[in-house]
């Protein structure tokens, strides 16, 4: 609400309700968000555990052959090691207490207490391009490099949230590719900044609609936006007539 940022002084007609305000529209749009990224991340873990597991077998997060970069290989090893020996999960106590090796269990255990960030890693290294664009094909994504792409800002987003951060008007470093034609119902992109919020939720949207196509996402979102009508949506991204894209316009 400032209008010189170098002598801080506000805009006319500025108050500290306004602020008040758009706190708690950011705390309700990041608890909105950080629900629906849940099924995106248990989305991502399954079809990881599923498709690279009959490929590969039930240890191929631990076959060095299978990366493209051995250094980040070992860090991610290292790291889910890590996660394992800290979890106190049932599941892992008794999988420790029946079998000696190898040192972490299978992937459908482990893939149960690791994070939505080190997912993204392991996705992102592995080094079979084809298994990898068959999980983006059961996301109705057309290739690999725009599941990385979506996955990797959608954890940079999650972490934002995780931490309390402010996300709605943000401008986001880490930034999906949006610049392309779907088979789903999507955007024109063309009128659309890759680095503000608006990008994200419509790569949320997307995604949702295919892993769970009774969502209500959208609906929640709106519901969300007209609740606090004072918001700017010019600053997260929005632009004009959103609602009529075929994205936000199917339900």
């Amino acid at each position: 609400m400032e209008e010189n940022r170098l002598t801080h002084h506000f805009k006319s007609n500025s108050y500290f309700e306004a602020a008040i305000d758009l706190y708690n529209f950011d705390m309700s749009l990041r608890c909105l968000i950080f629900d629906f990224v849940g099924l995106i991340e248990i989305a991502l873990r399954s079809k990881m555990i599923n498709v690279i597991s009959l490929r590969y077998g039930a240890f191929w997060f631990c076959d060095q052959s299978l990366v493209s970069d051995v250094t980040l290989y070992t860090e991610n090893l290292q790291r889910i090691k890590q996660e394992v020996r800290r979890s106190k999960e049932d599941f892992i106590q008794d999988h420790h207490r029946r079998y000696r090796t190898p040192d972490v269990p299978p992937v459908w255990k482990t893939f149960e207490v690791t994070s939505f960030g080190l997912l993204s890693k392991l996705l992102c290294n592995l080094s079979d391009n084809n298994i990898k664009k068959k999980i983006a094909r059961e996301f109705n994504l057309p290739n690999h490099i725009i599941l990385e792409s979506w996955i990797k800002s959608i954890v940079v987003l999650r972490n934002y949230i995780a931490h309390h951060a402010r996300v709605w008007n943000r401008n986001f470093a880490i930034k999906p590719k949006i610049c392309i034609q779907l088979r789903g119902n999507w955007i024109d992109y063309n009128h659309t900044s890759d680095k503000k919020l608006y990008a994200q939720l419509c790569c949320l949207q997307y995604l949702l609609n295919v892993i769970s196509p009774n969502n209500h996402f959208q609906q929640n979102l709106k519901q969300l936006l007209l609740d606090y009508p004072m918001v700017d949506i010019t600053a997260m991204g929005f632009p004009q007539n959103w609602q009529n894209e075929p994205l936000w316009n199917n339900r």
